[in-house]
């Protein structure tokens, strides 16, 4: 048995666009983990911890420890699955494979429908955050200057989108660790305040671990997982990363570490030093404790660094869904304007697409009277999206232990607890769907999803009797096809 059956493709291209032009291999390495953990690290966790924190309590630790935990086995799926045909460019292309073209269509225009809309939310985000740092500023102006900036930086090369996210993830996790360097200080110096003593008794003193009791355990399911949301970005980078059998293993396996110090670690000093009942919804935690710490320089810094979050997240949502809509239009799901590059072999037209559509964001500000309200009907959407995303790369992996077992038998990157495993993360997201049923404003985001998917199968009838679609996607397969022969020969070896 060979020691890795794709080893021998790990120079084989992404699938030729119809152009013969091909995304370019340019993301190192450091690019790969700085681009995980910036997808790690999201939004939710600077803007929205404030509102899950007030909500469980101390007991949101386990919240994000859970939730963690759980996905670690997507993403691991999901480096299998990717791993053991580098002809797969993302995640839309093994659910095709496994699933049936009919999977590939729905997660690729879902992952790209997930993005459009947290991207809405990081520009209702931006907006909103500028205005604390500029009073009186018109909400446009902050949503258009993103939007232009980031395509503009998306438009220069592949290489440029990396070096972008590279820092705009540094950027945030040394705000991480200065928050808790600084409350480490605050604790162990005896710092006082108002809110009482800084302490880790903090986190039992005031009702204990679980003061609302198990369903404001519950509720912190409904905020928490957008803060995940982007977790899975490094398996849009597959077919641009370099040394993908190297680069993808390391930046999923360093996922736990990830949330036990972005997450965890930052929750633990943020309530040991404030309790947990000073913190409210539309509040950043993250600028109340250096507020508190009497560093008024420093919360001013910390509100540019939840701005650089929410850019990095609207960046890597406008890259991922260029990526993504560039593969549907080689596959014959969408419009064949979107089946080319650039001559710095950039998706160009998928570029003006995602843009364009983000200019709703800004529209949404002034259609409704509360940026708050906004903000959380668009990630409540989302979120309910990425776990349909997620189910399927879990069911593209059940699929793939039936009809490839050869392949999984030689993979060195194997997912820890099997098909067993991916049953145990099935009823964790039903959980969670249930979760979003509990509150009026989530159950109503909840109930206005489907729409999404009514639409997606109306598109989806019509389309796939085209014979435009047929013949793109045949020679899809047939691609796939002749990459999995290869695989095989080498195995037989």
């Amino acid at each position: 048995m060979p020691k890795q059956t794709t080893a021998t493709l790990g120079n084989t291209p992404s699938t030729p666009a119809g152009d013969g032009q091909q995304l370019s291999r340019s993301l190192s390495n450091r690019h790969i983990q700085l681009i995980a953990i910036g997808g790690a690290i999201g939004t939710g966790l600077f803007m929205g911890s404030g509102k899950t924190i007030s909500a469980a309590g101390p007991s949101v630790i386990f919240v994000y420890m859970i939730i963690g935990f759980m996905l670690f086995f997507v993403m691991r799926a999901m480096g299998e699955l990717l791993l053991s045909n580098l002809h797969y460019k993302s995640f839309s292309d093994f659910a095709a494979d496994l699933l049936g073209p009919w999977a590939g269509f729905f997660t690729g225009w879902t992952y790209w429908f997930c993005w459009v809309i947290t991207g809405i939310a990081d520009v209702i985000a931006i907006a909103g955050y500028s205005q604390e740092l500029w009073p009186g500023l018109p909400l446009w102006i902050p949503g258009l200057a993103t939007i232009a900036i980031l395509l503009l930086l998306n438009l220069t090369t592949v290489k440029a989108f990396g070096e972008t996210e590279f820092w705009f993830a540094l950027v945030k996790i040394i705000a991480i660790a200065a928050l808790i360097i600084v409350g480490l200080f605050m604790i162990f110096s005896g710092f006082s305040s108002e809110a009482g003593p800084a302490s880790f008794t903090n986190l039992w003193s005031h009702g204990g671990f679980f003061p609302n009791e198990f369903m404001g355990f519950v509720a912190g399911f409904q905020i928490a997982v957008f803060a995940f949301v982007g977790i899975e970005l490094v398996g849009t980078t597959a077919a641009e990363a370099k040394d993908p059998e190297k680069n993808l293993p390391k930046a999923i396996n360093s996922i736990p570490v990830r949330v036990l110090l972005f997450y965890v670690g930052a929750l633990i000093i943020l309530m040991s030093v404030i309790p947990w009942t000073q913190f409210a919804a539309g509040h950043s935690p993250f600028i109340a404790m250096f507020s508190l710490a009497g560093l008024g320089a420093a919360a001013t810094v910390v509100n540019l660094v939840v701005l650089t979050s929410a850019m990095s997240s609207a960046n890597s949502g406008i890259y991922s869904t260029s990526r993504m809509v560039y593969g549907l239009a080689q596959e014959g799901d969408a419009p064949s304007v979107f089946n080319s590059l650039s001559g710095r072999k950039v998706p160009r037209n998928a570029l003006f697409l995602s843009c364009v559509l983000l200019l709703s964001g800004v529209v949404l500000m002034y259609a409704g009277q509360d940026i708050g309200k906004a903000f959380d009907m668009v990630t409540t959407v989302s979120a309910v999206c990425f776990v349909f995303v997620w189910s399927i790369i879990l069911a593209s992996y059940i699929a793939f232990r039936k009809r490839r077992p050869q392949l999984h038998d030689a993979s060195k990157f194997k997912m820890p607890g099997g098909i067993p495993m991916v049953w145990v993360v099935f009823a964790f997201f039903g959980f969670v769907l249930w979760t979003l049923t509990t509150q009026p404003d989530t159950l109503l985001a909840l109930l206005a999803t489907p729409l999404w998917f009514i639409v997606l199968g109306v598109a989806w009838f019509i389309l796939r009797r085209r014979p435009a679609h047929l013949a793109r996607y045949a020679k899809f397969q047939a691609e796939l096809r002749s990459e999995k022969d290869a695989v095989d020969s080498v195995a037989a070896r």
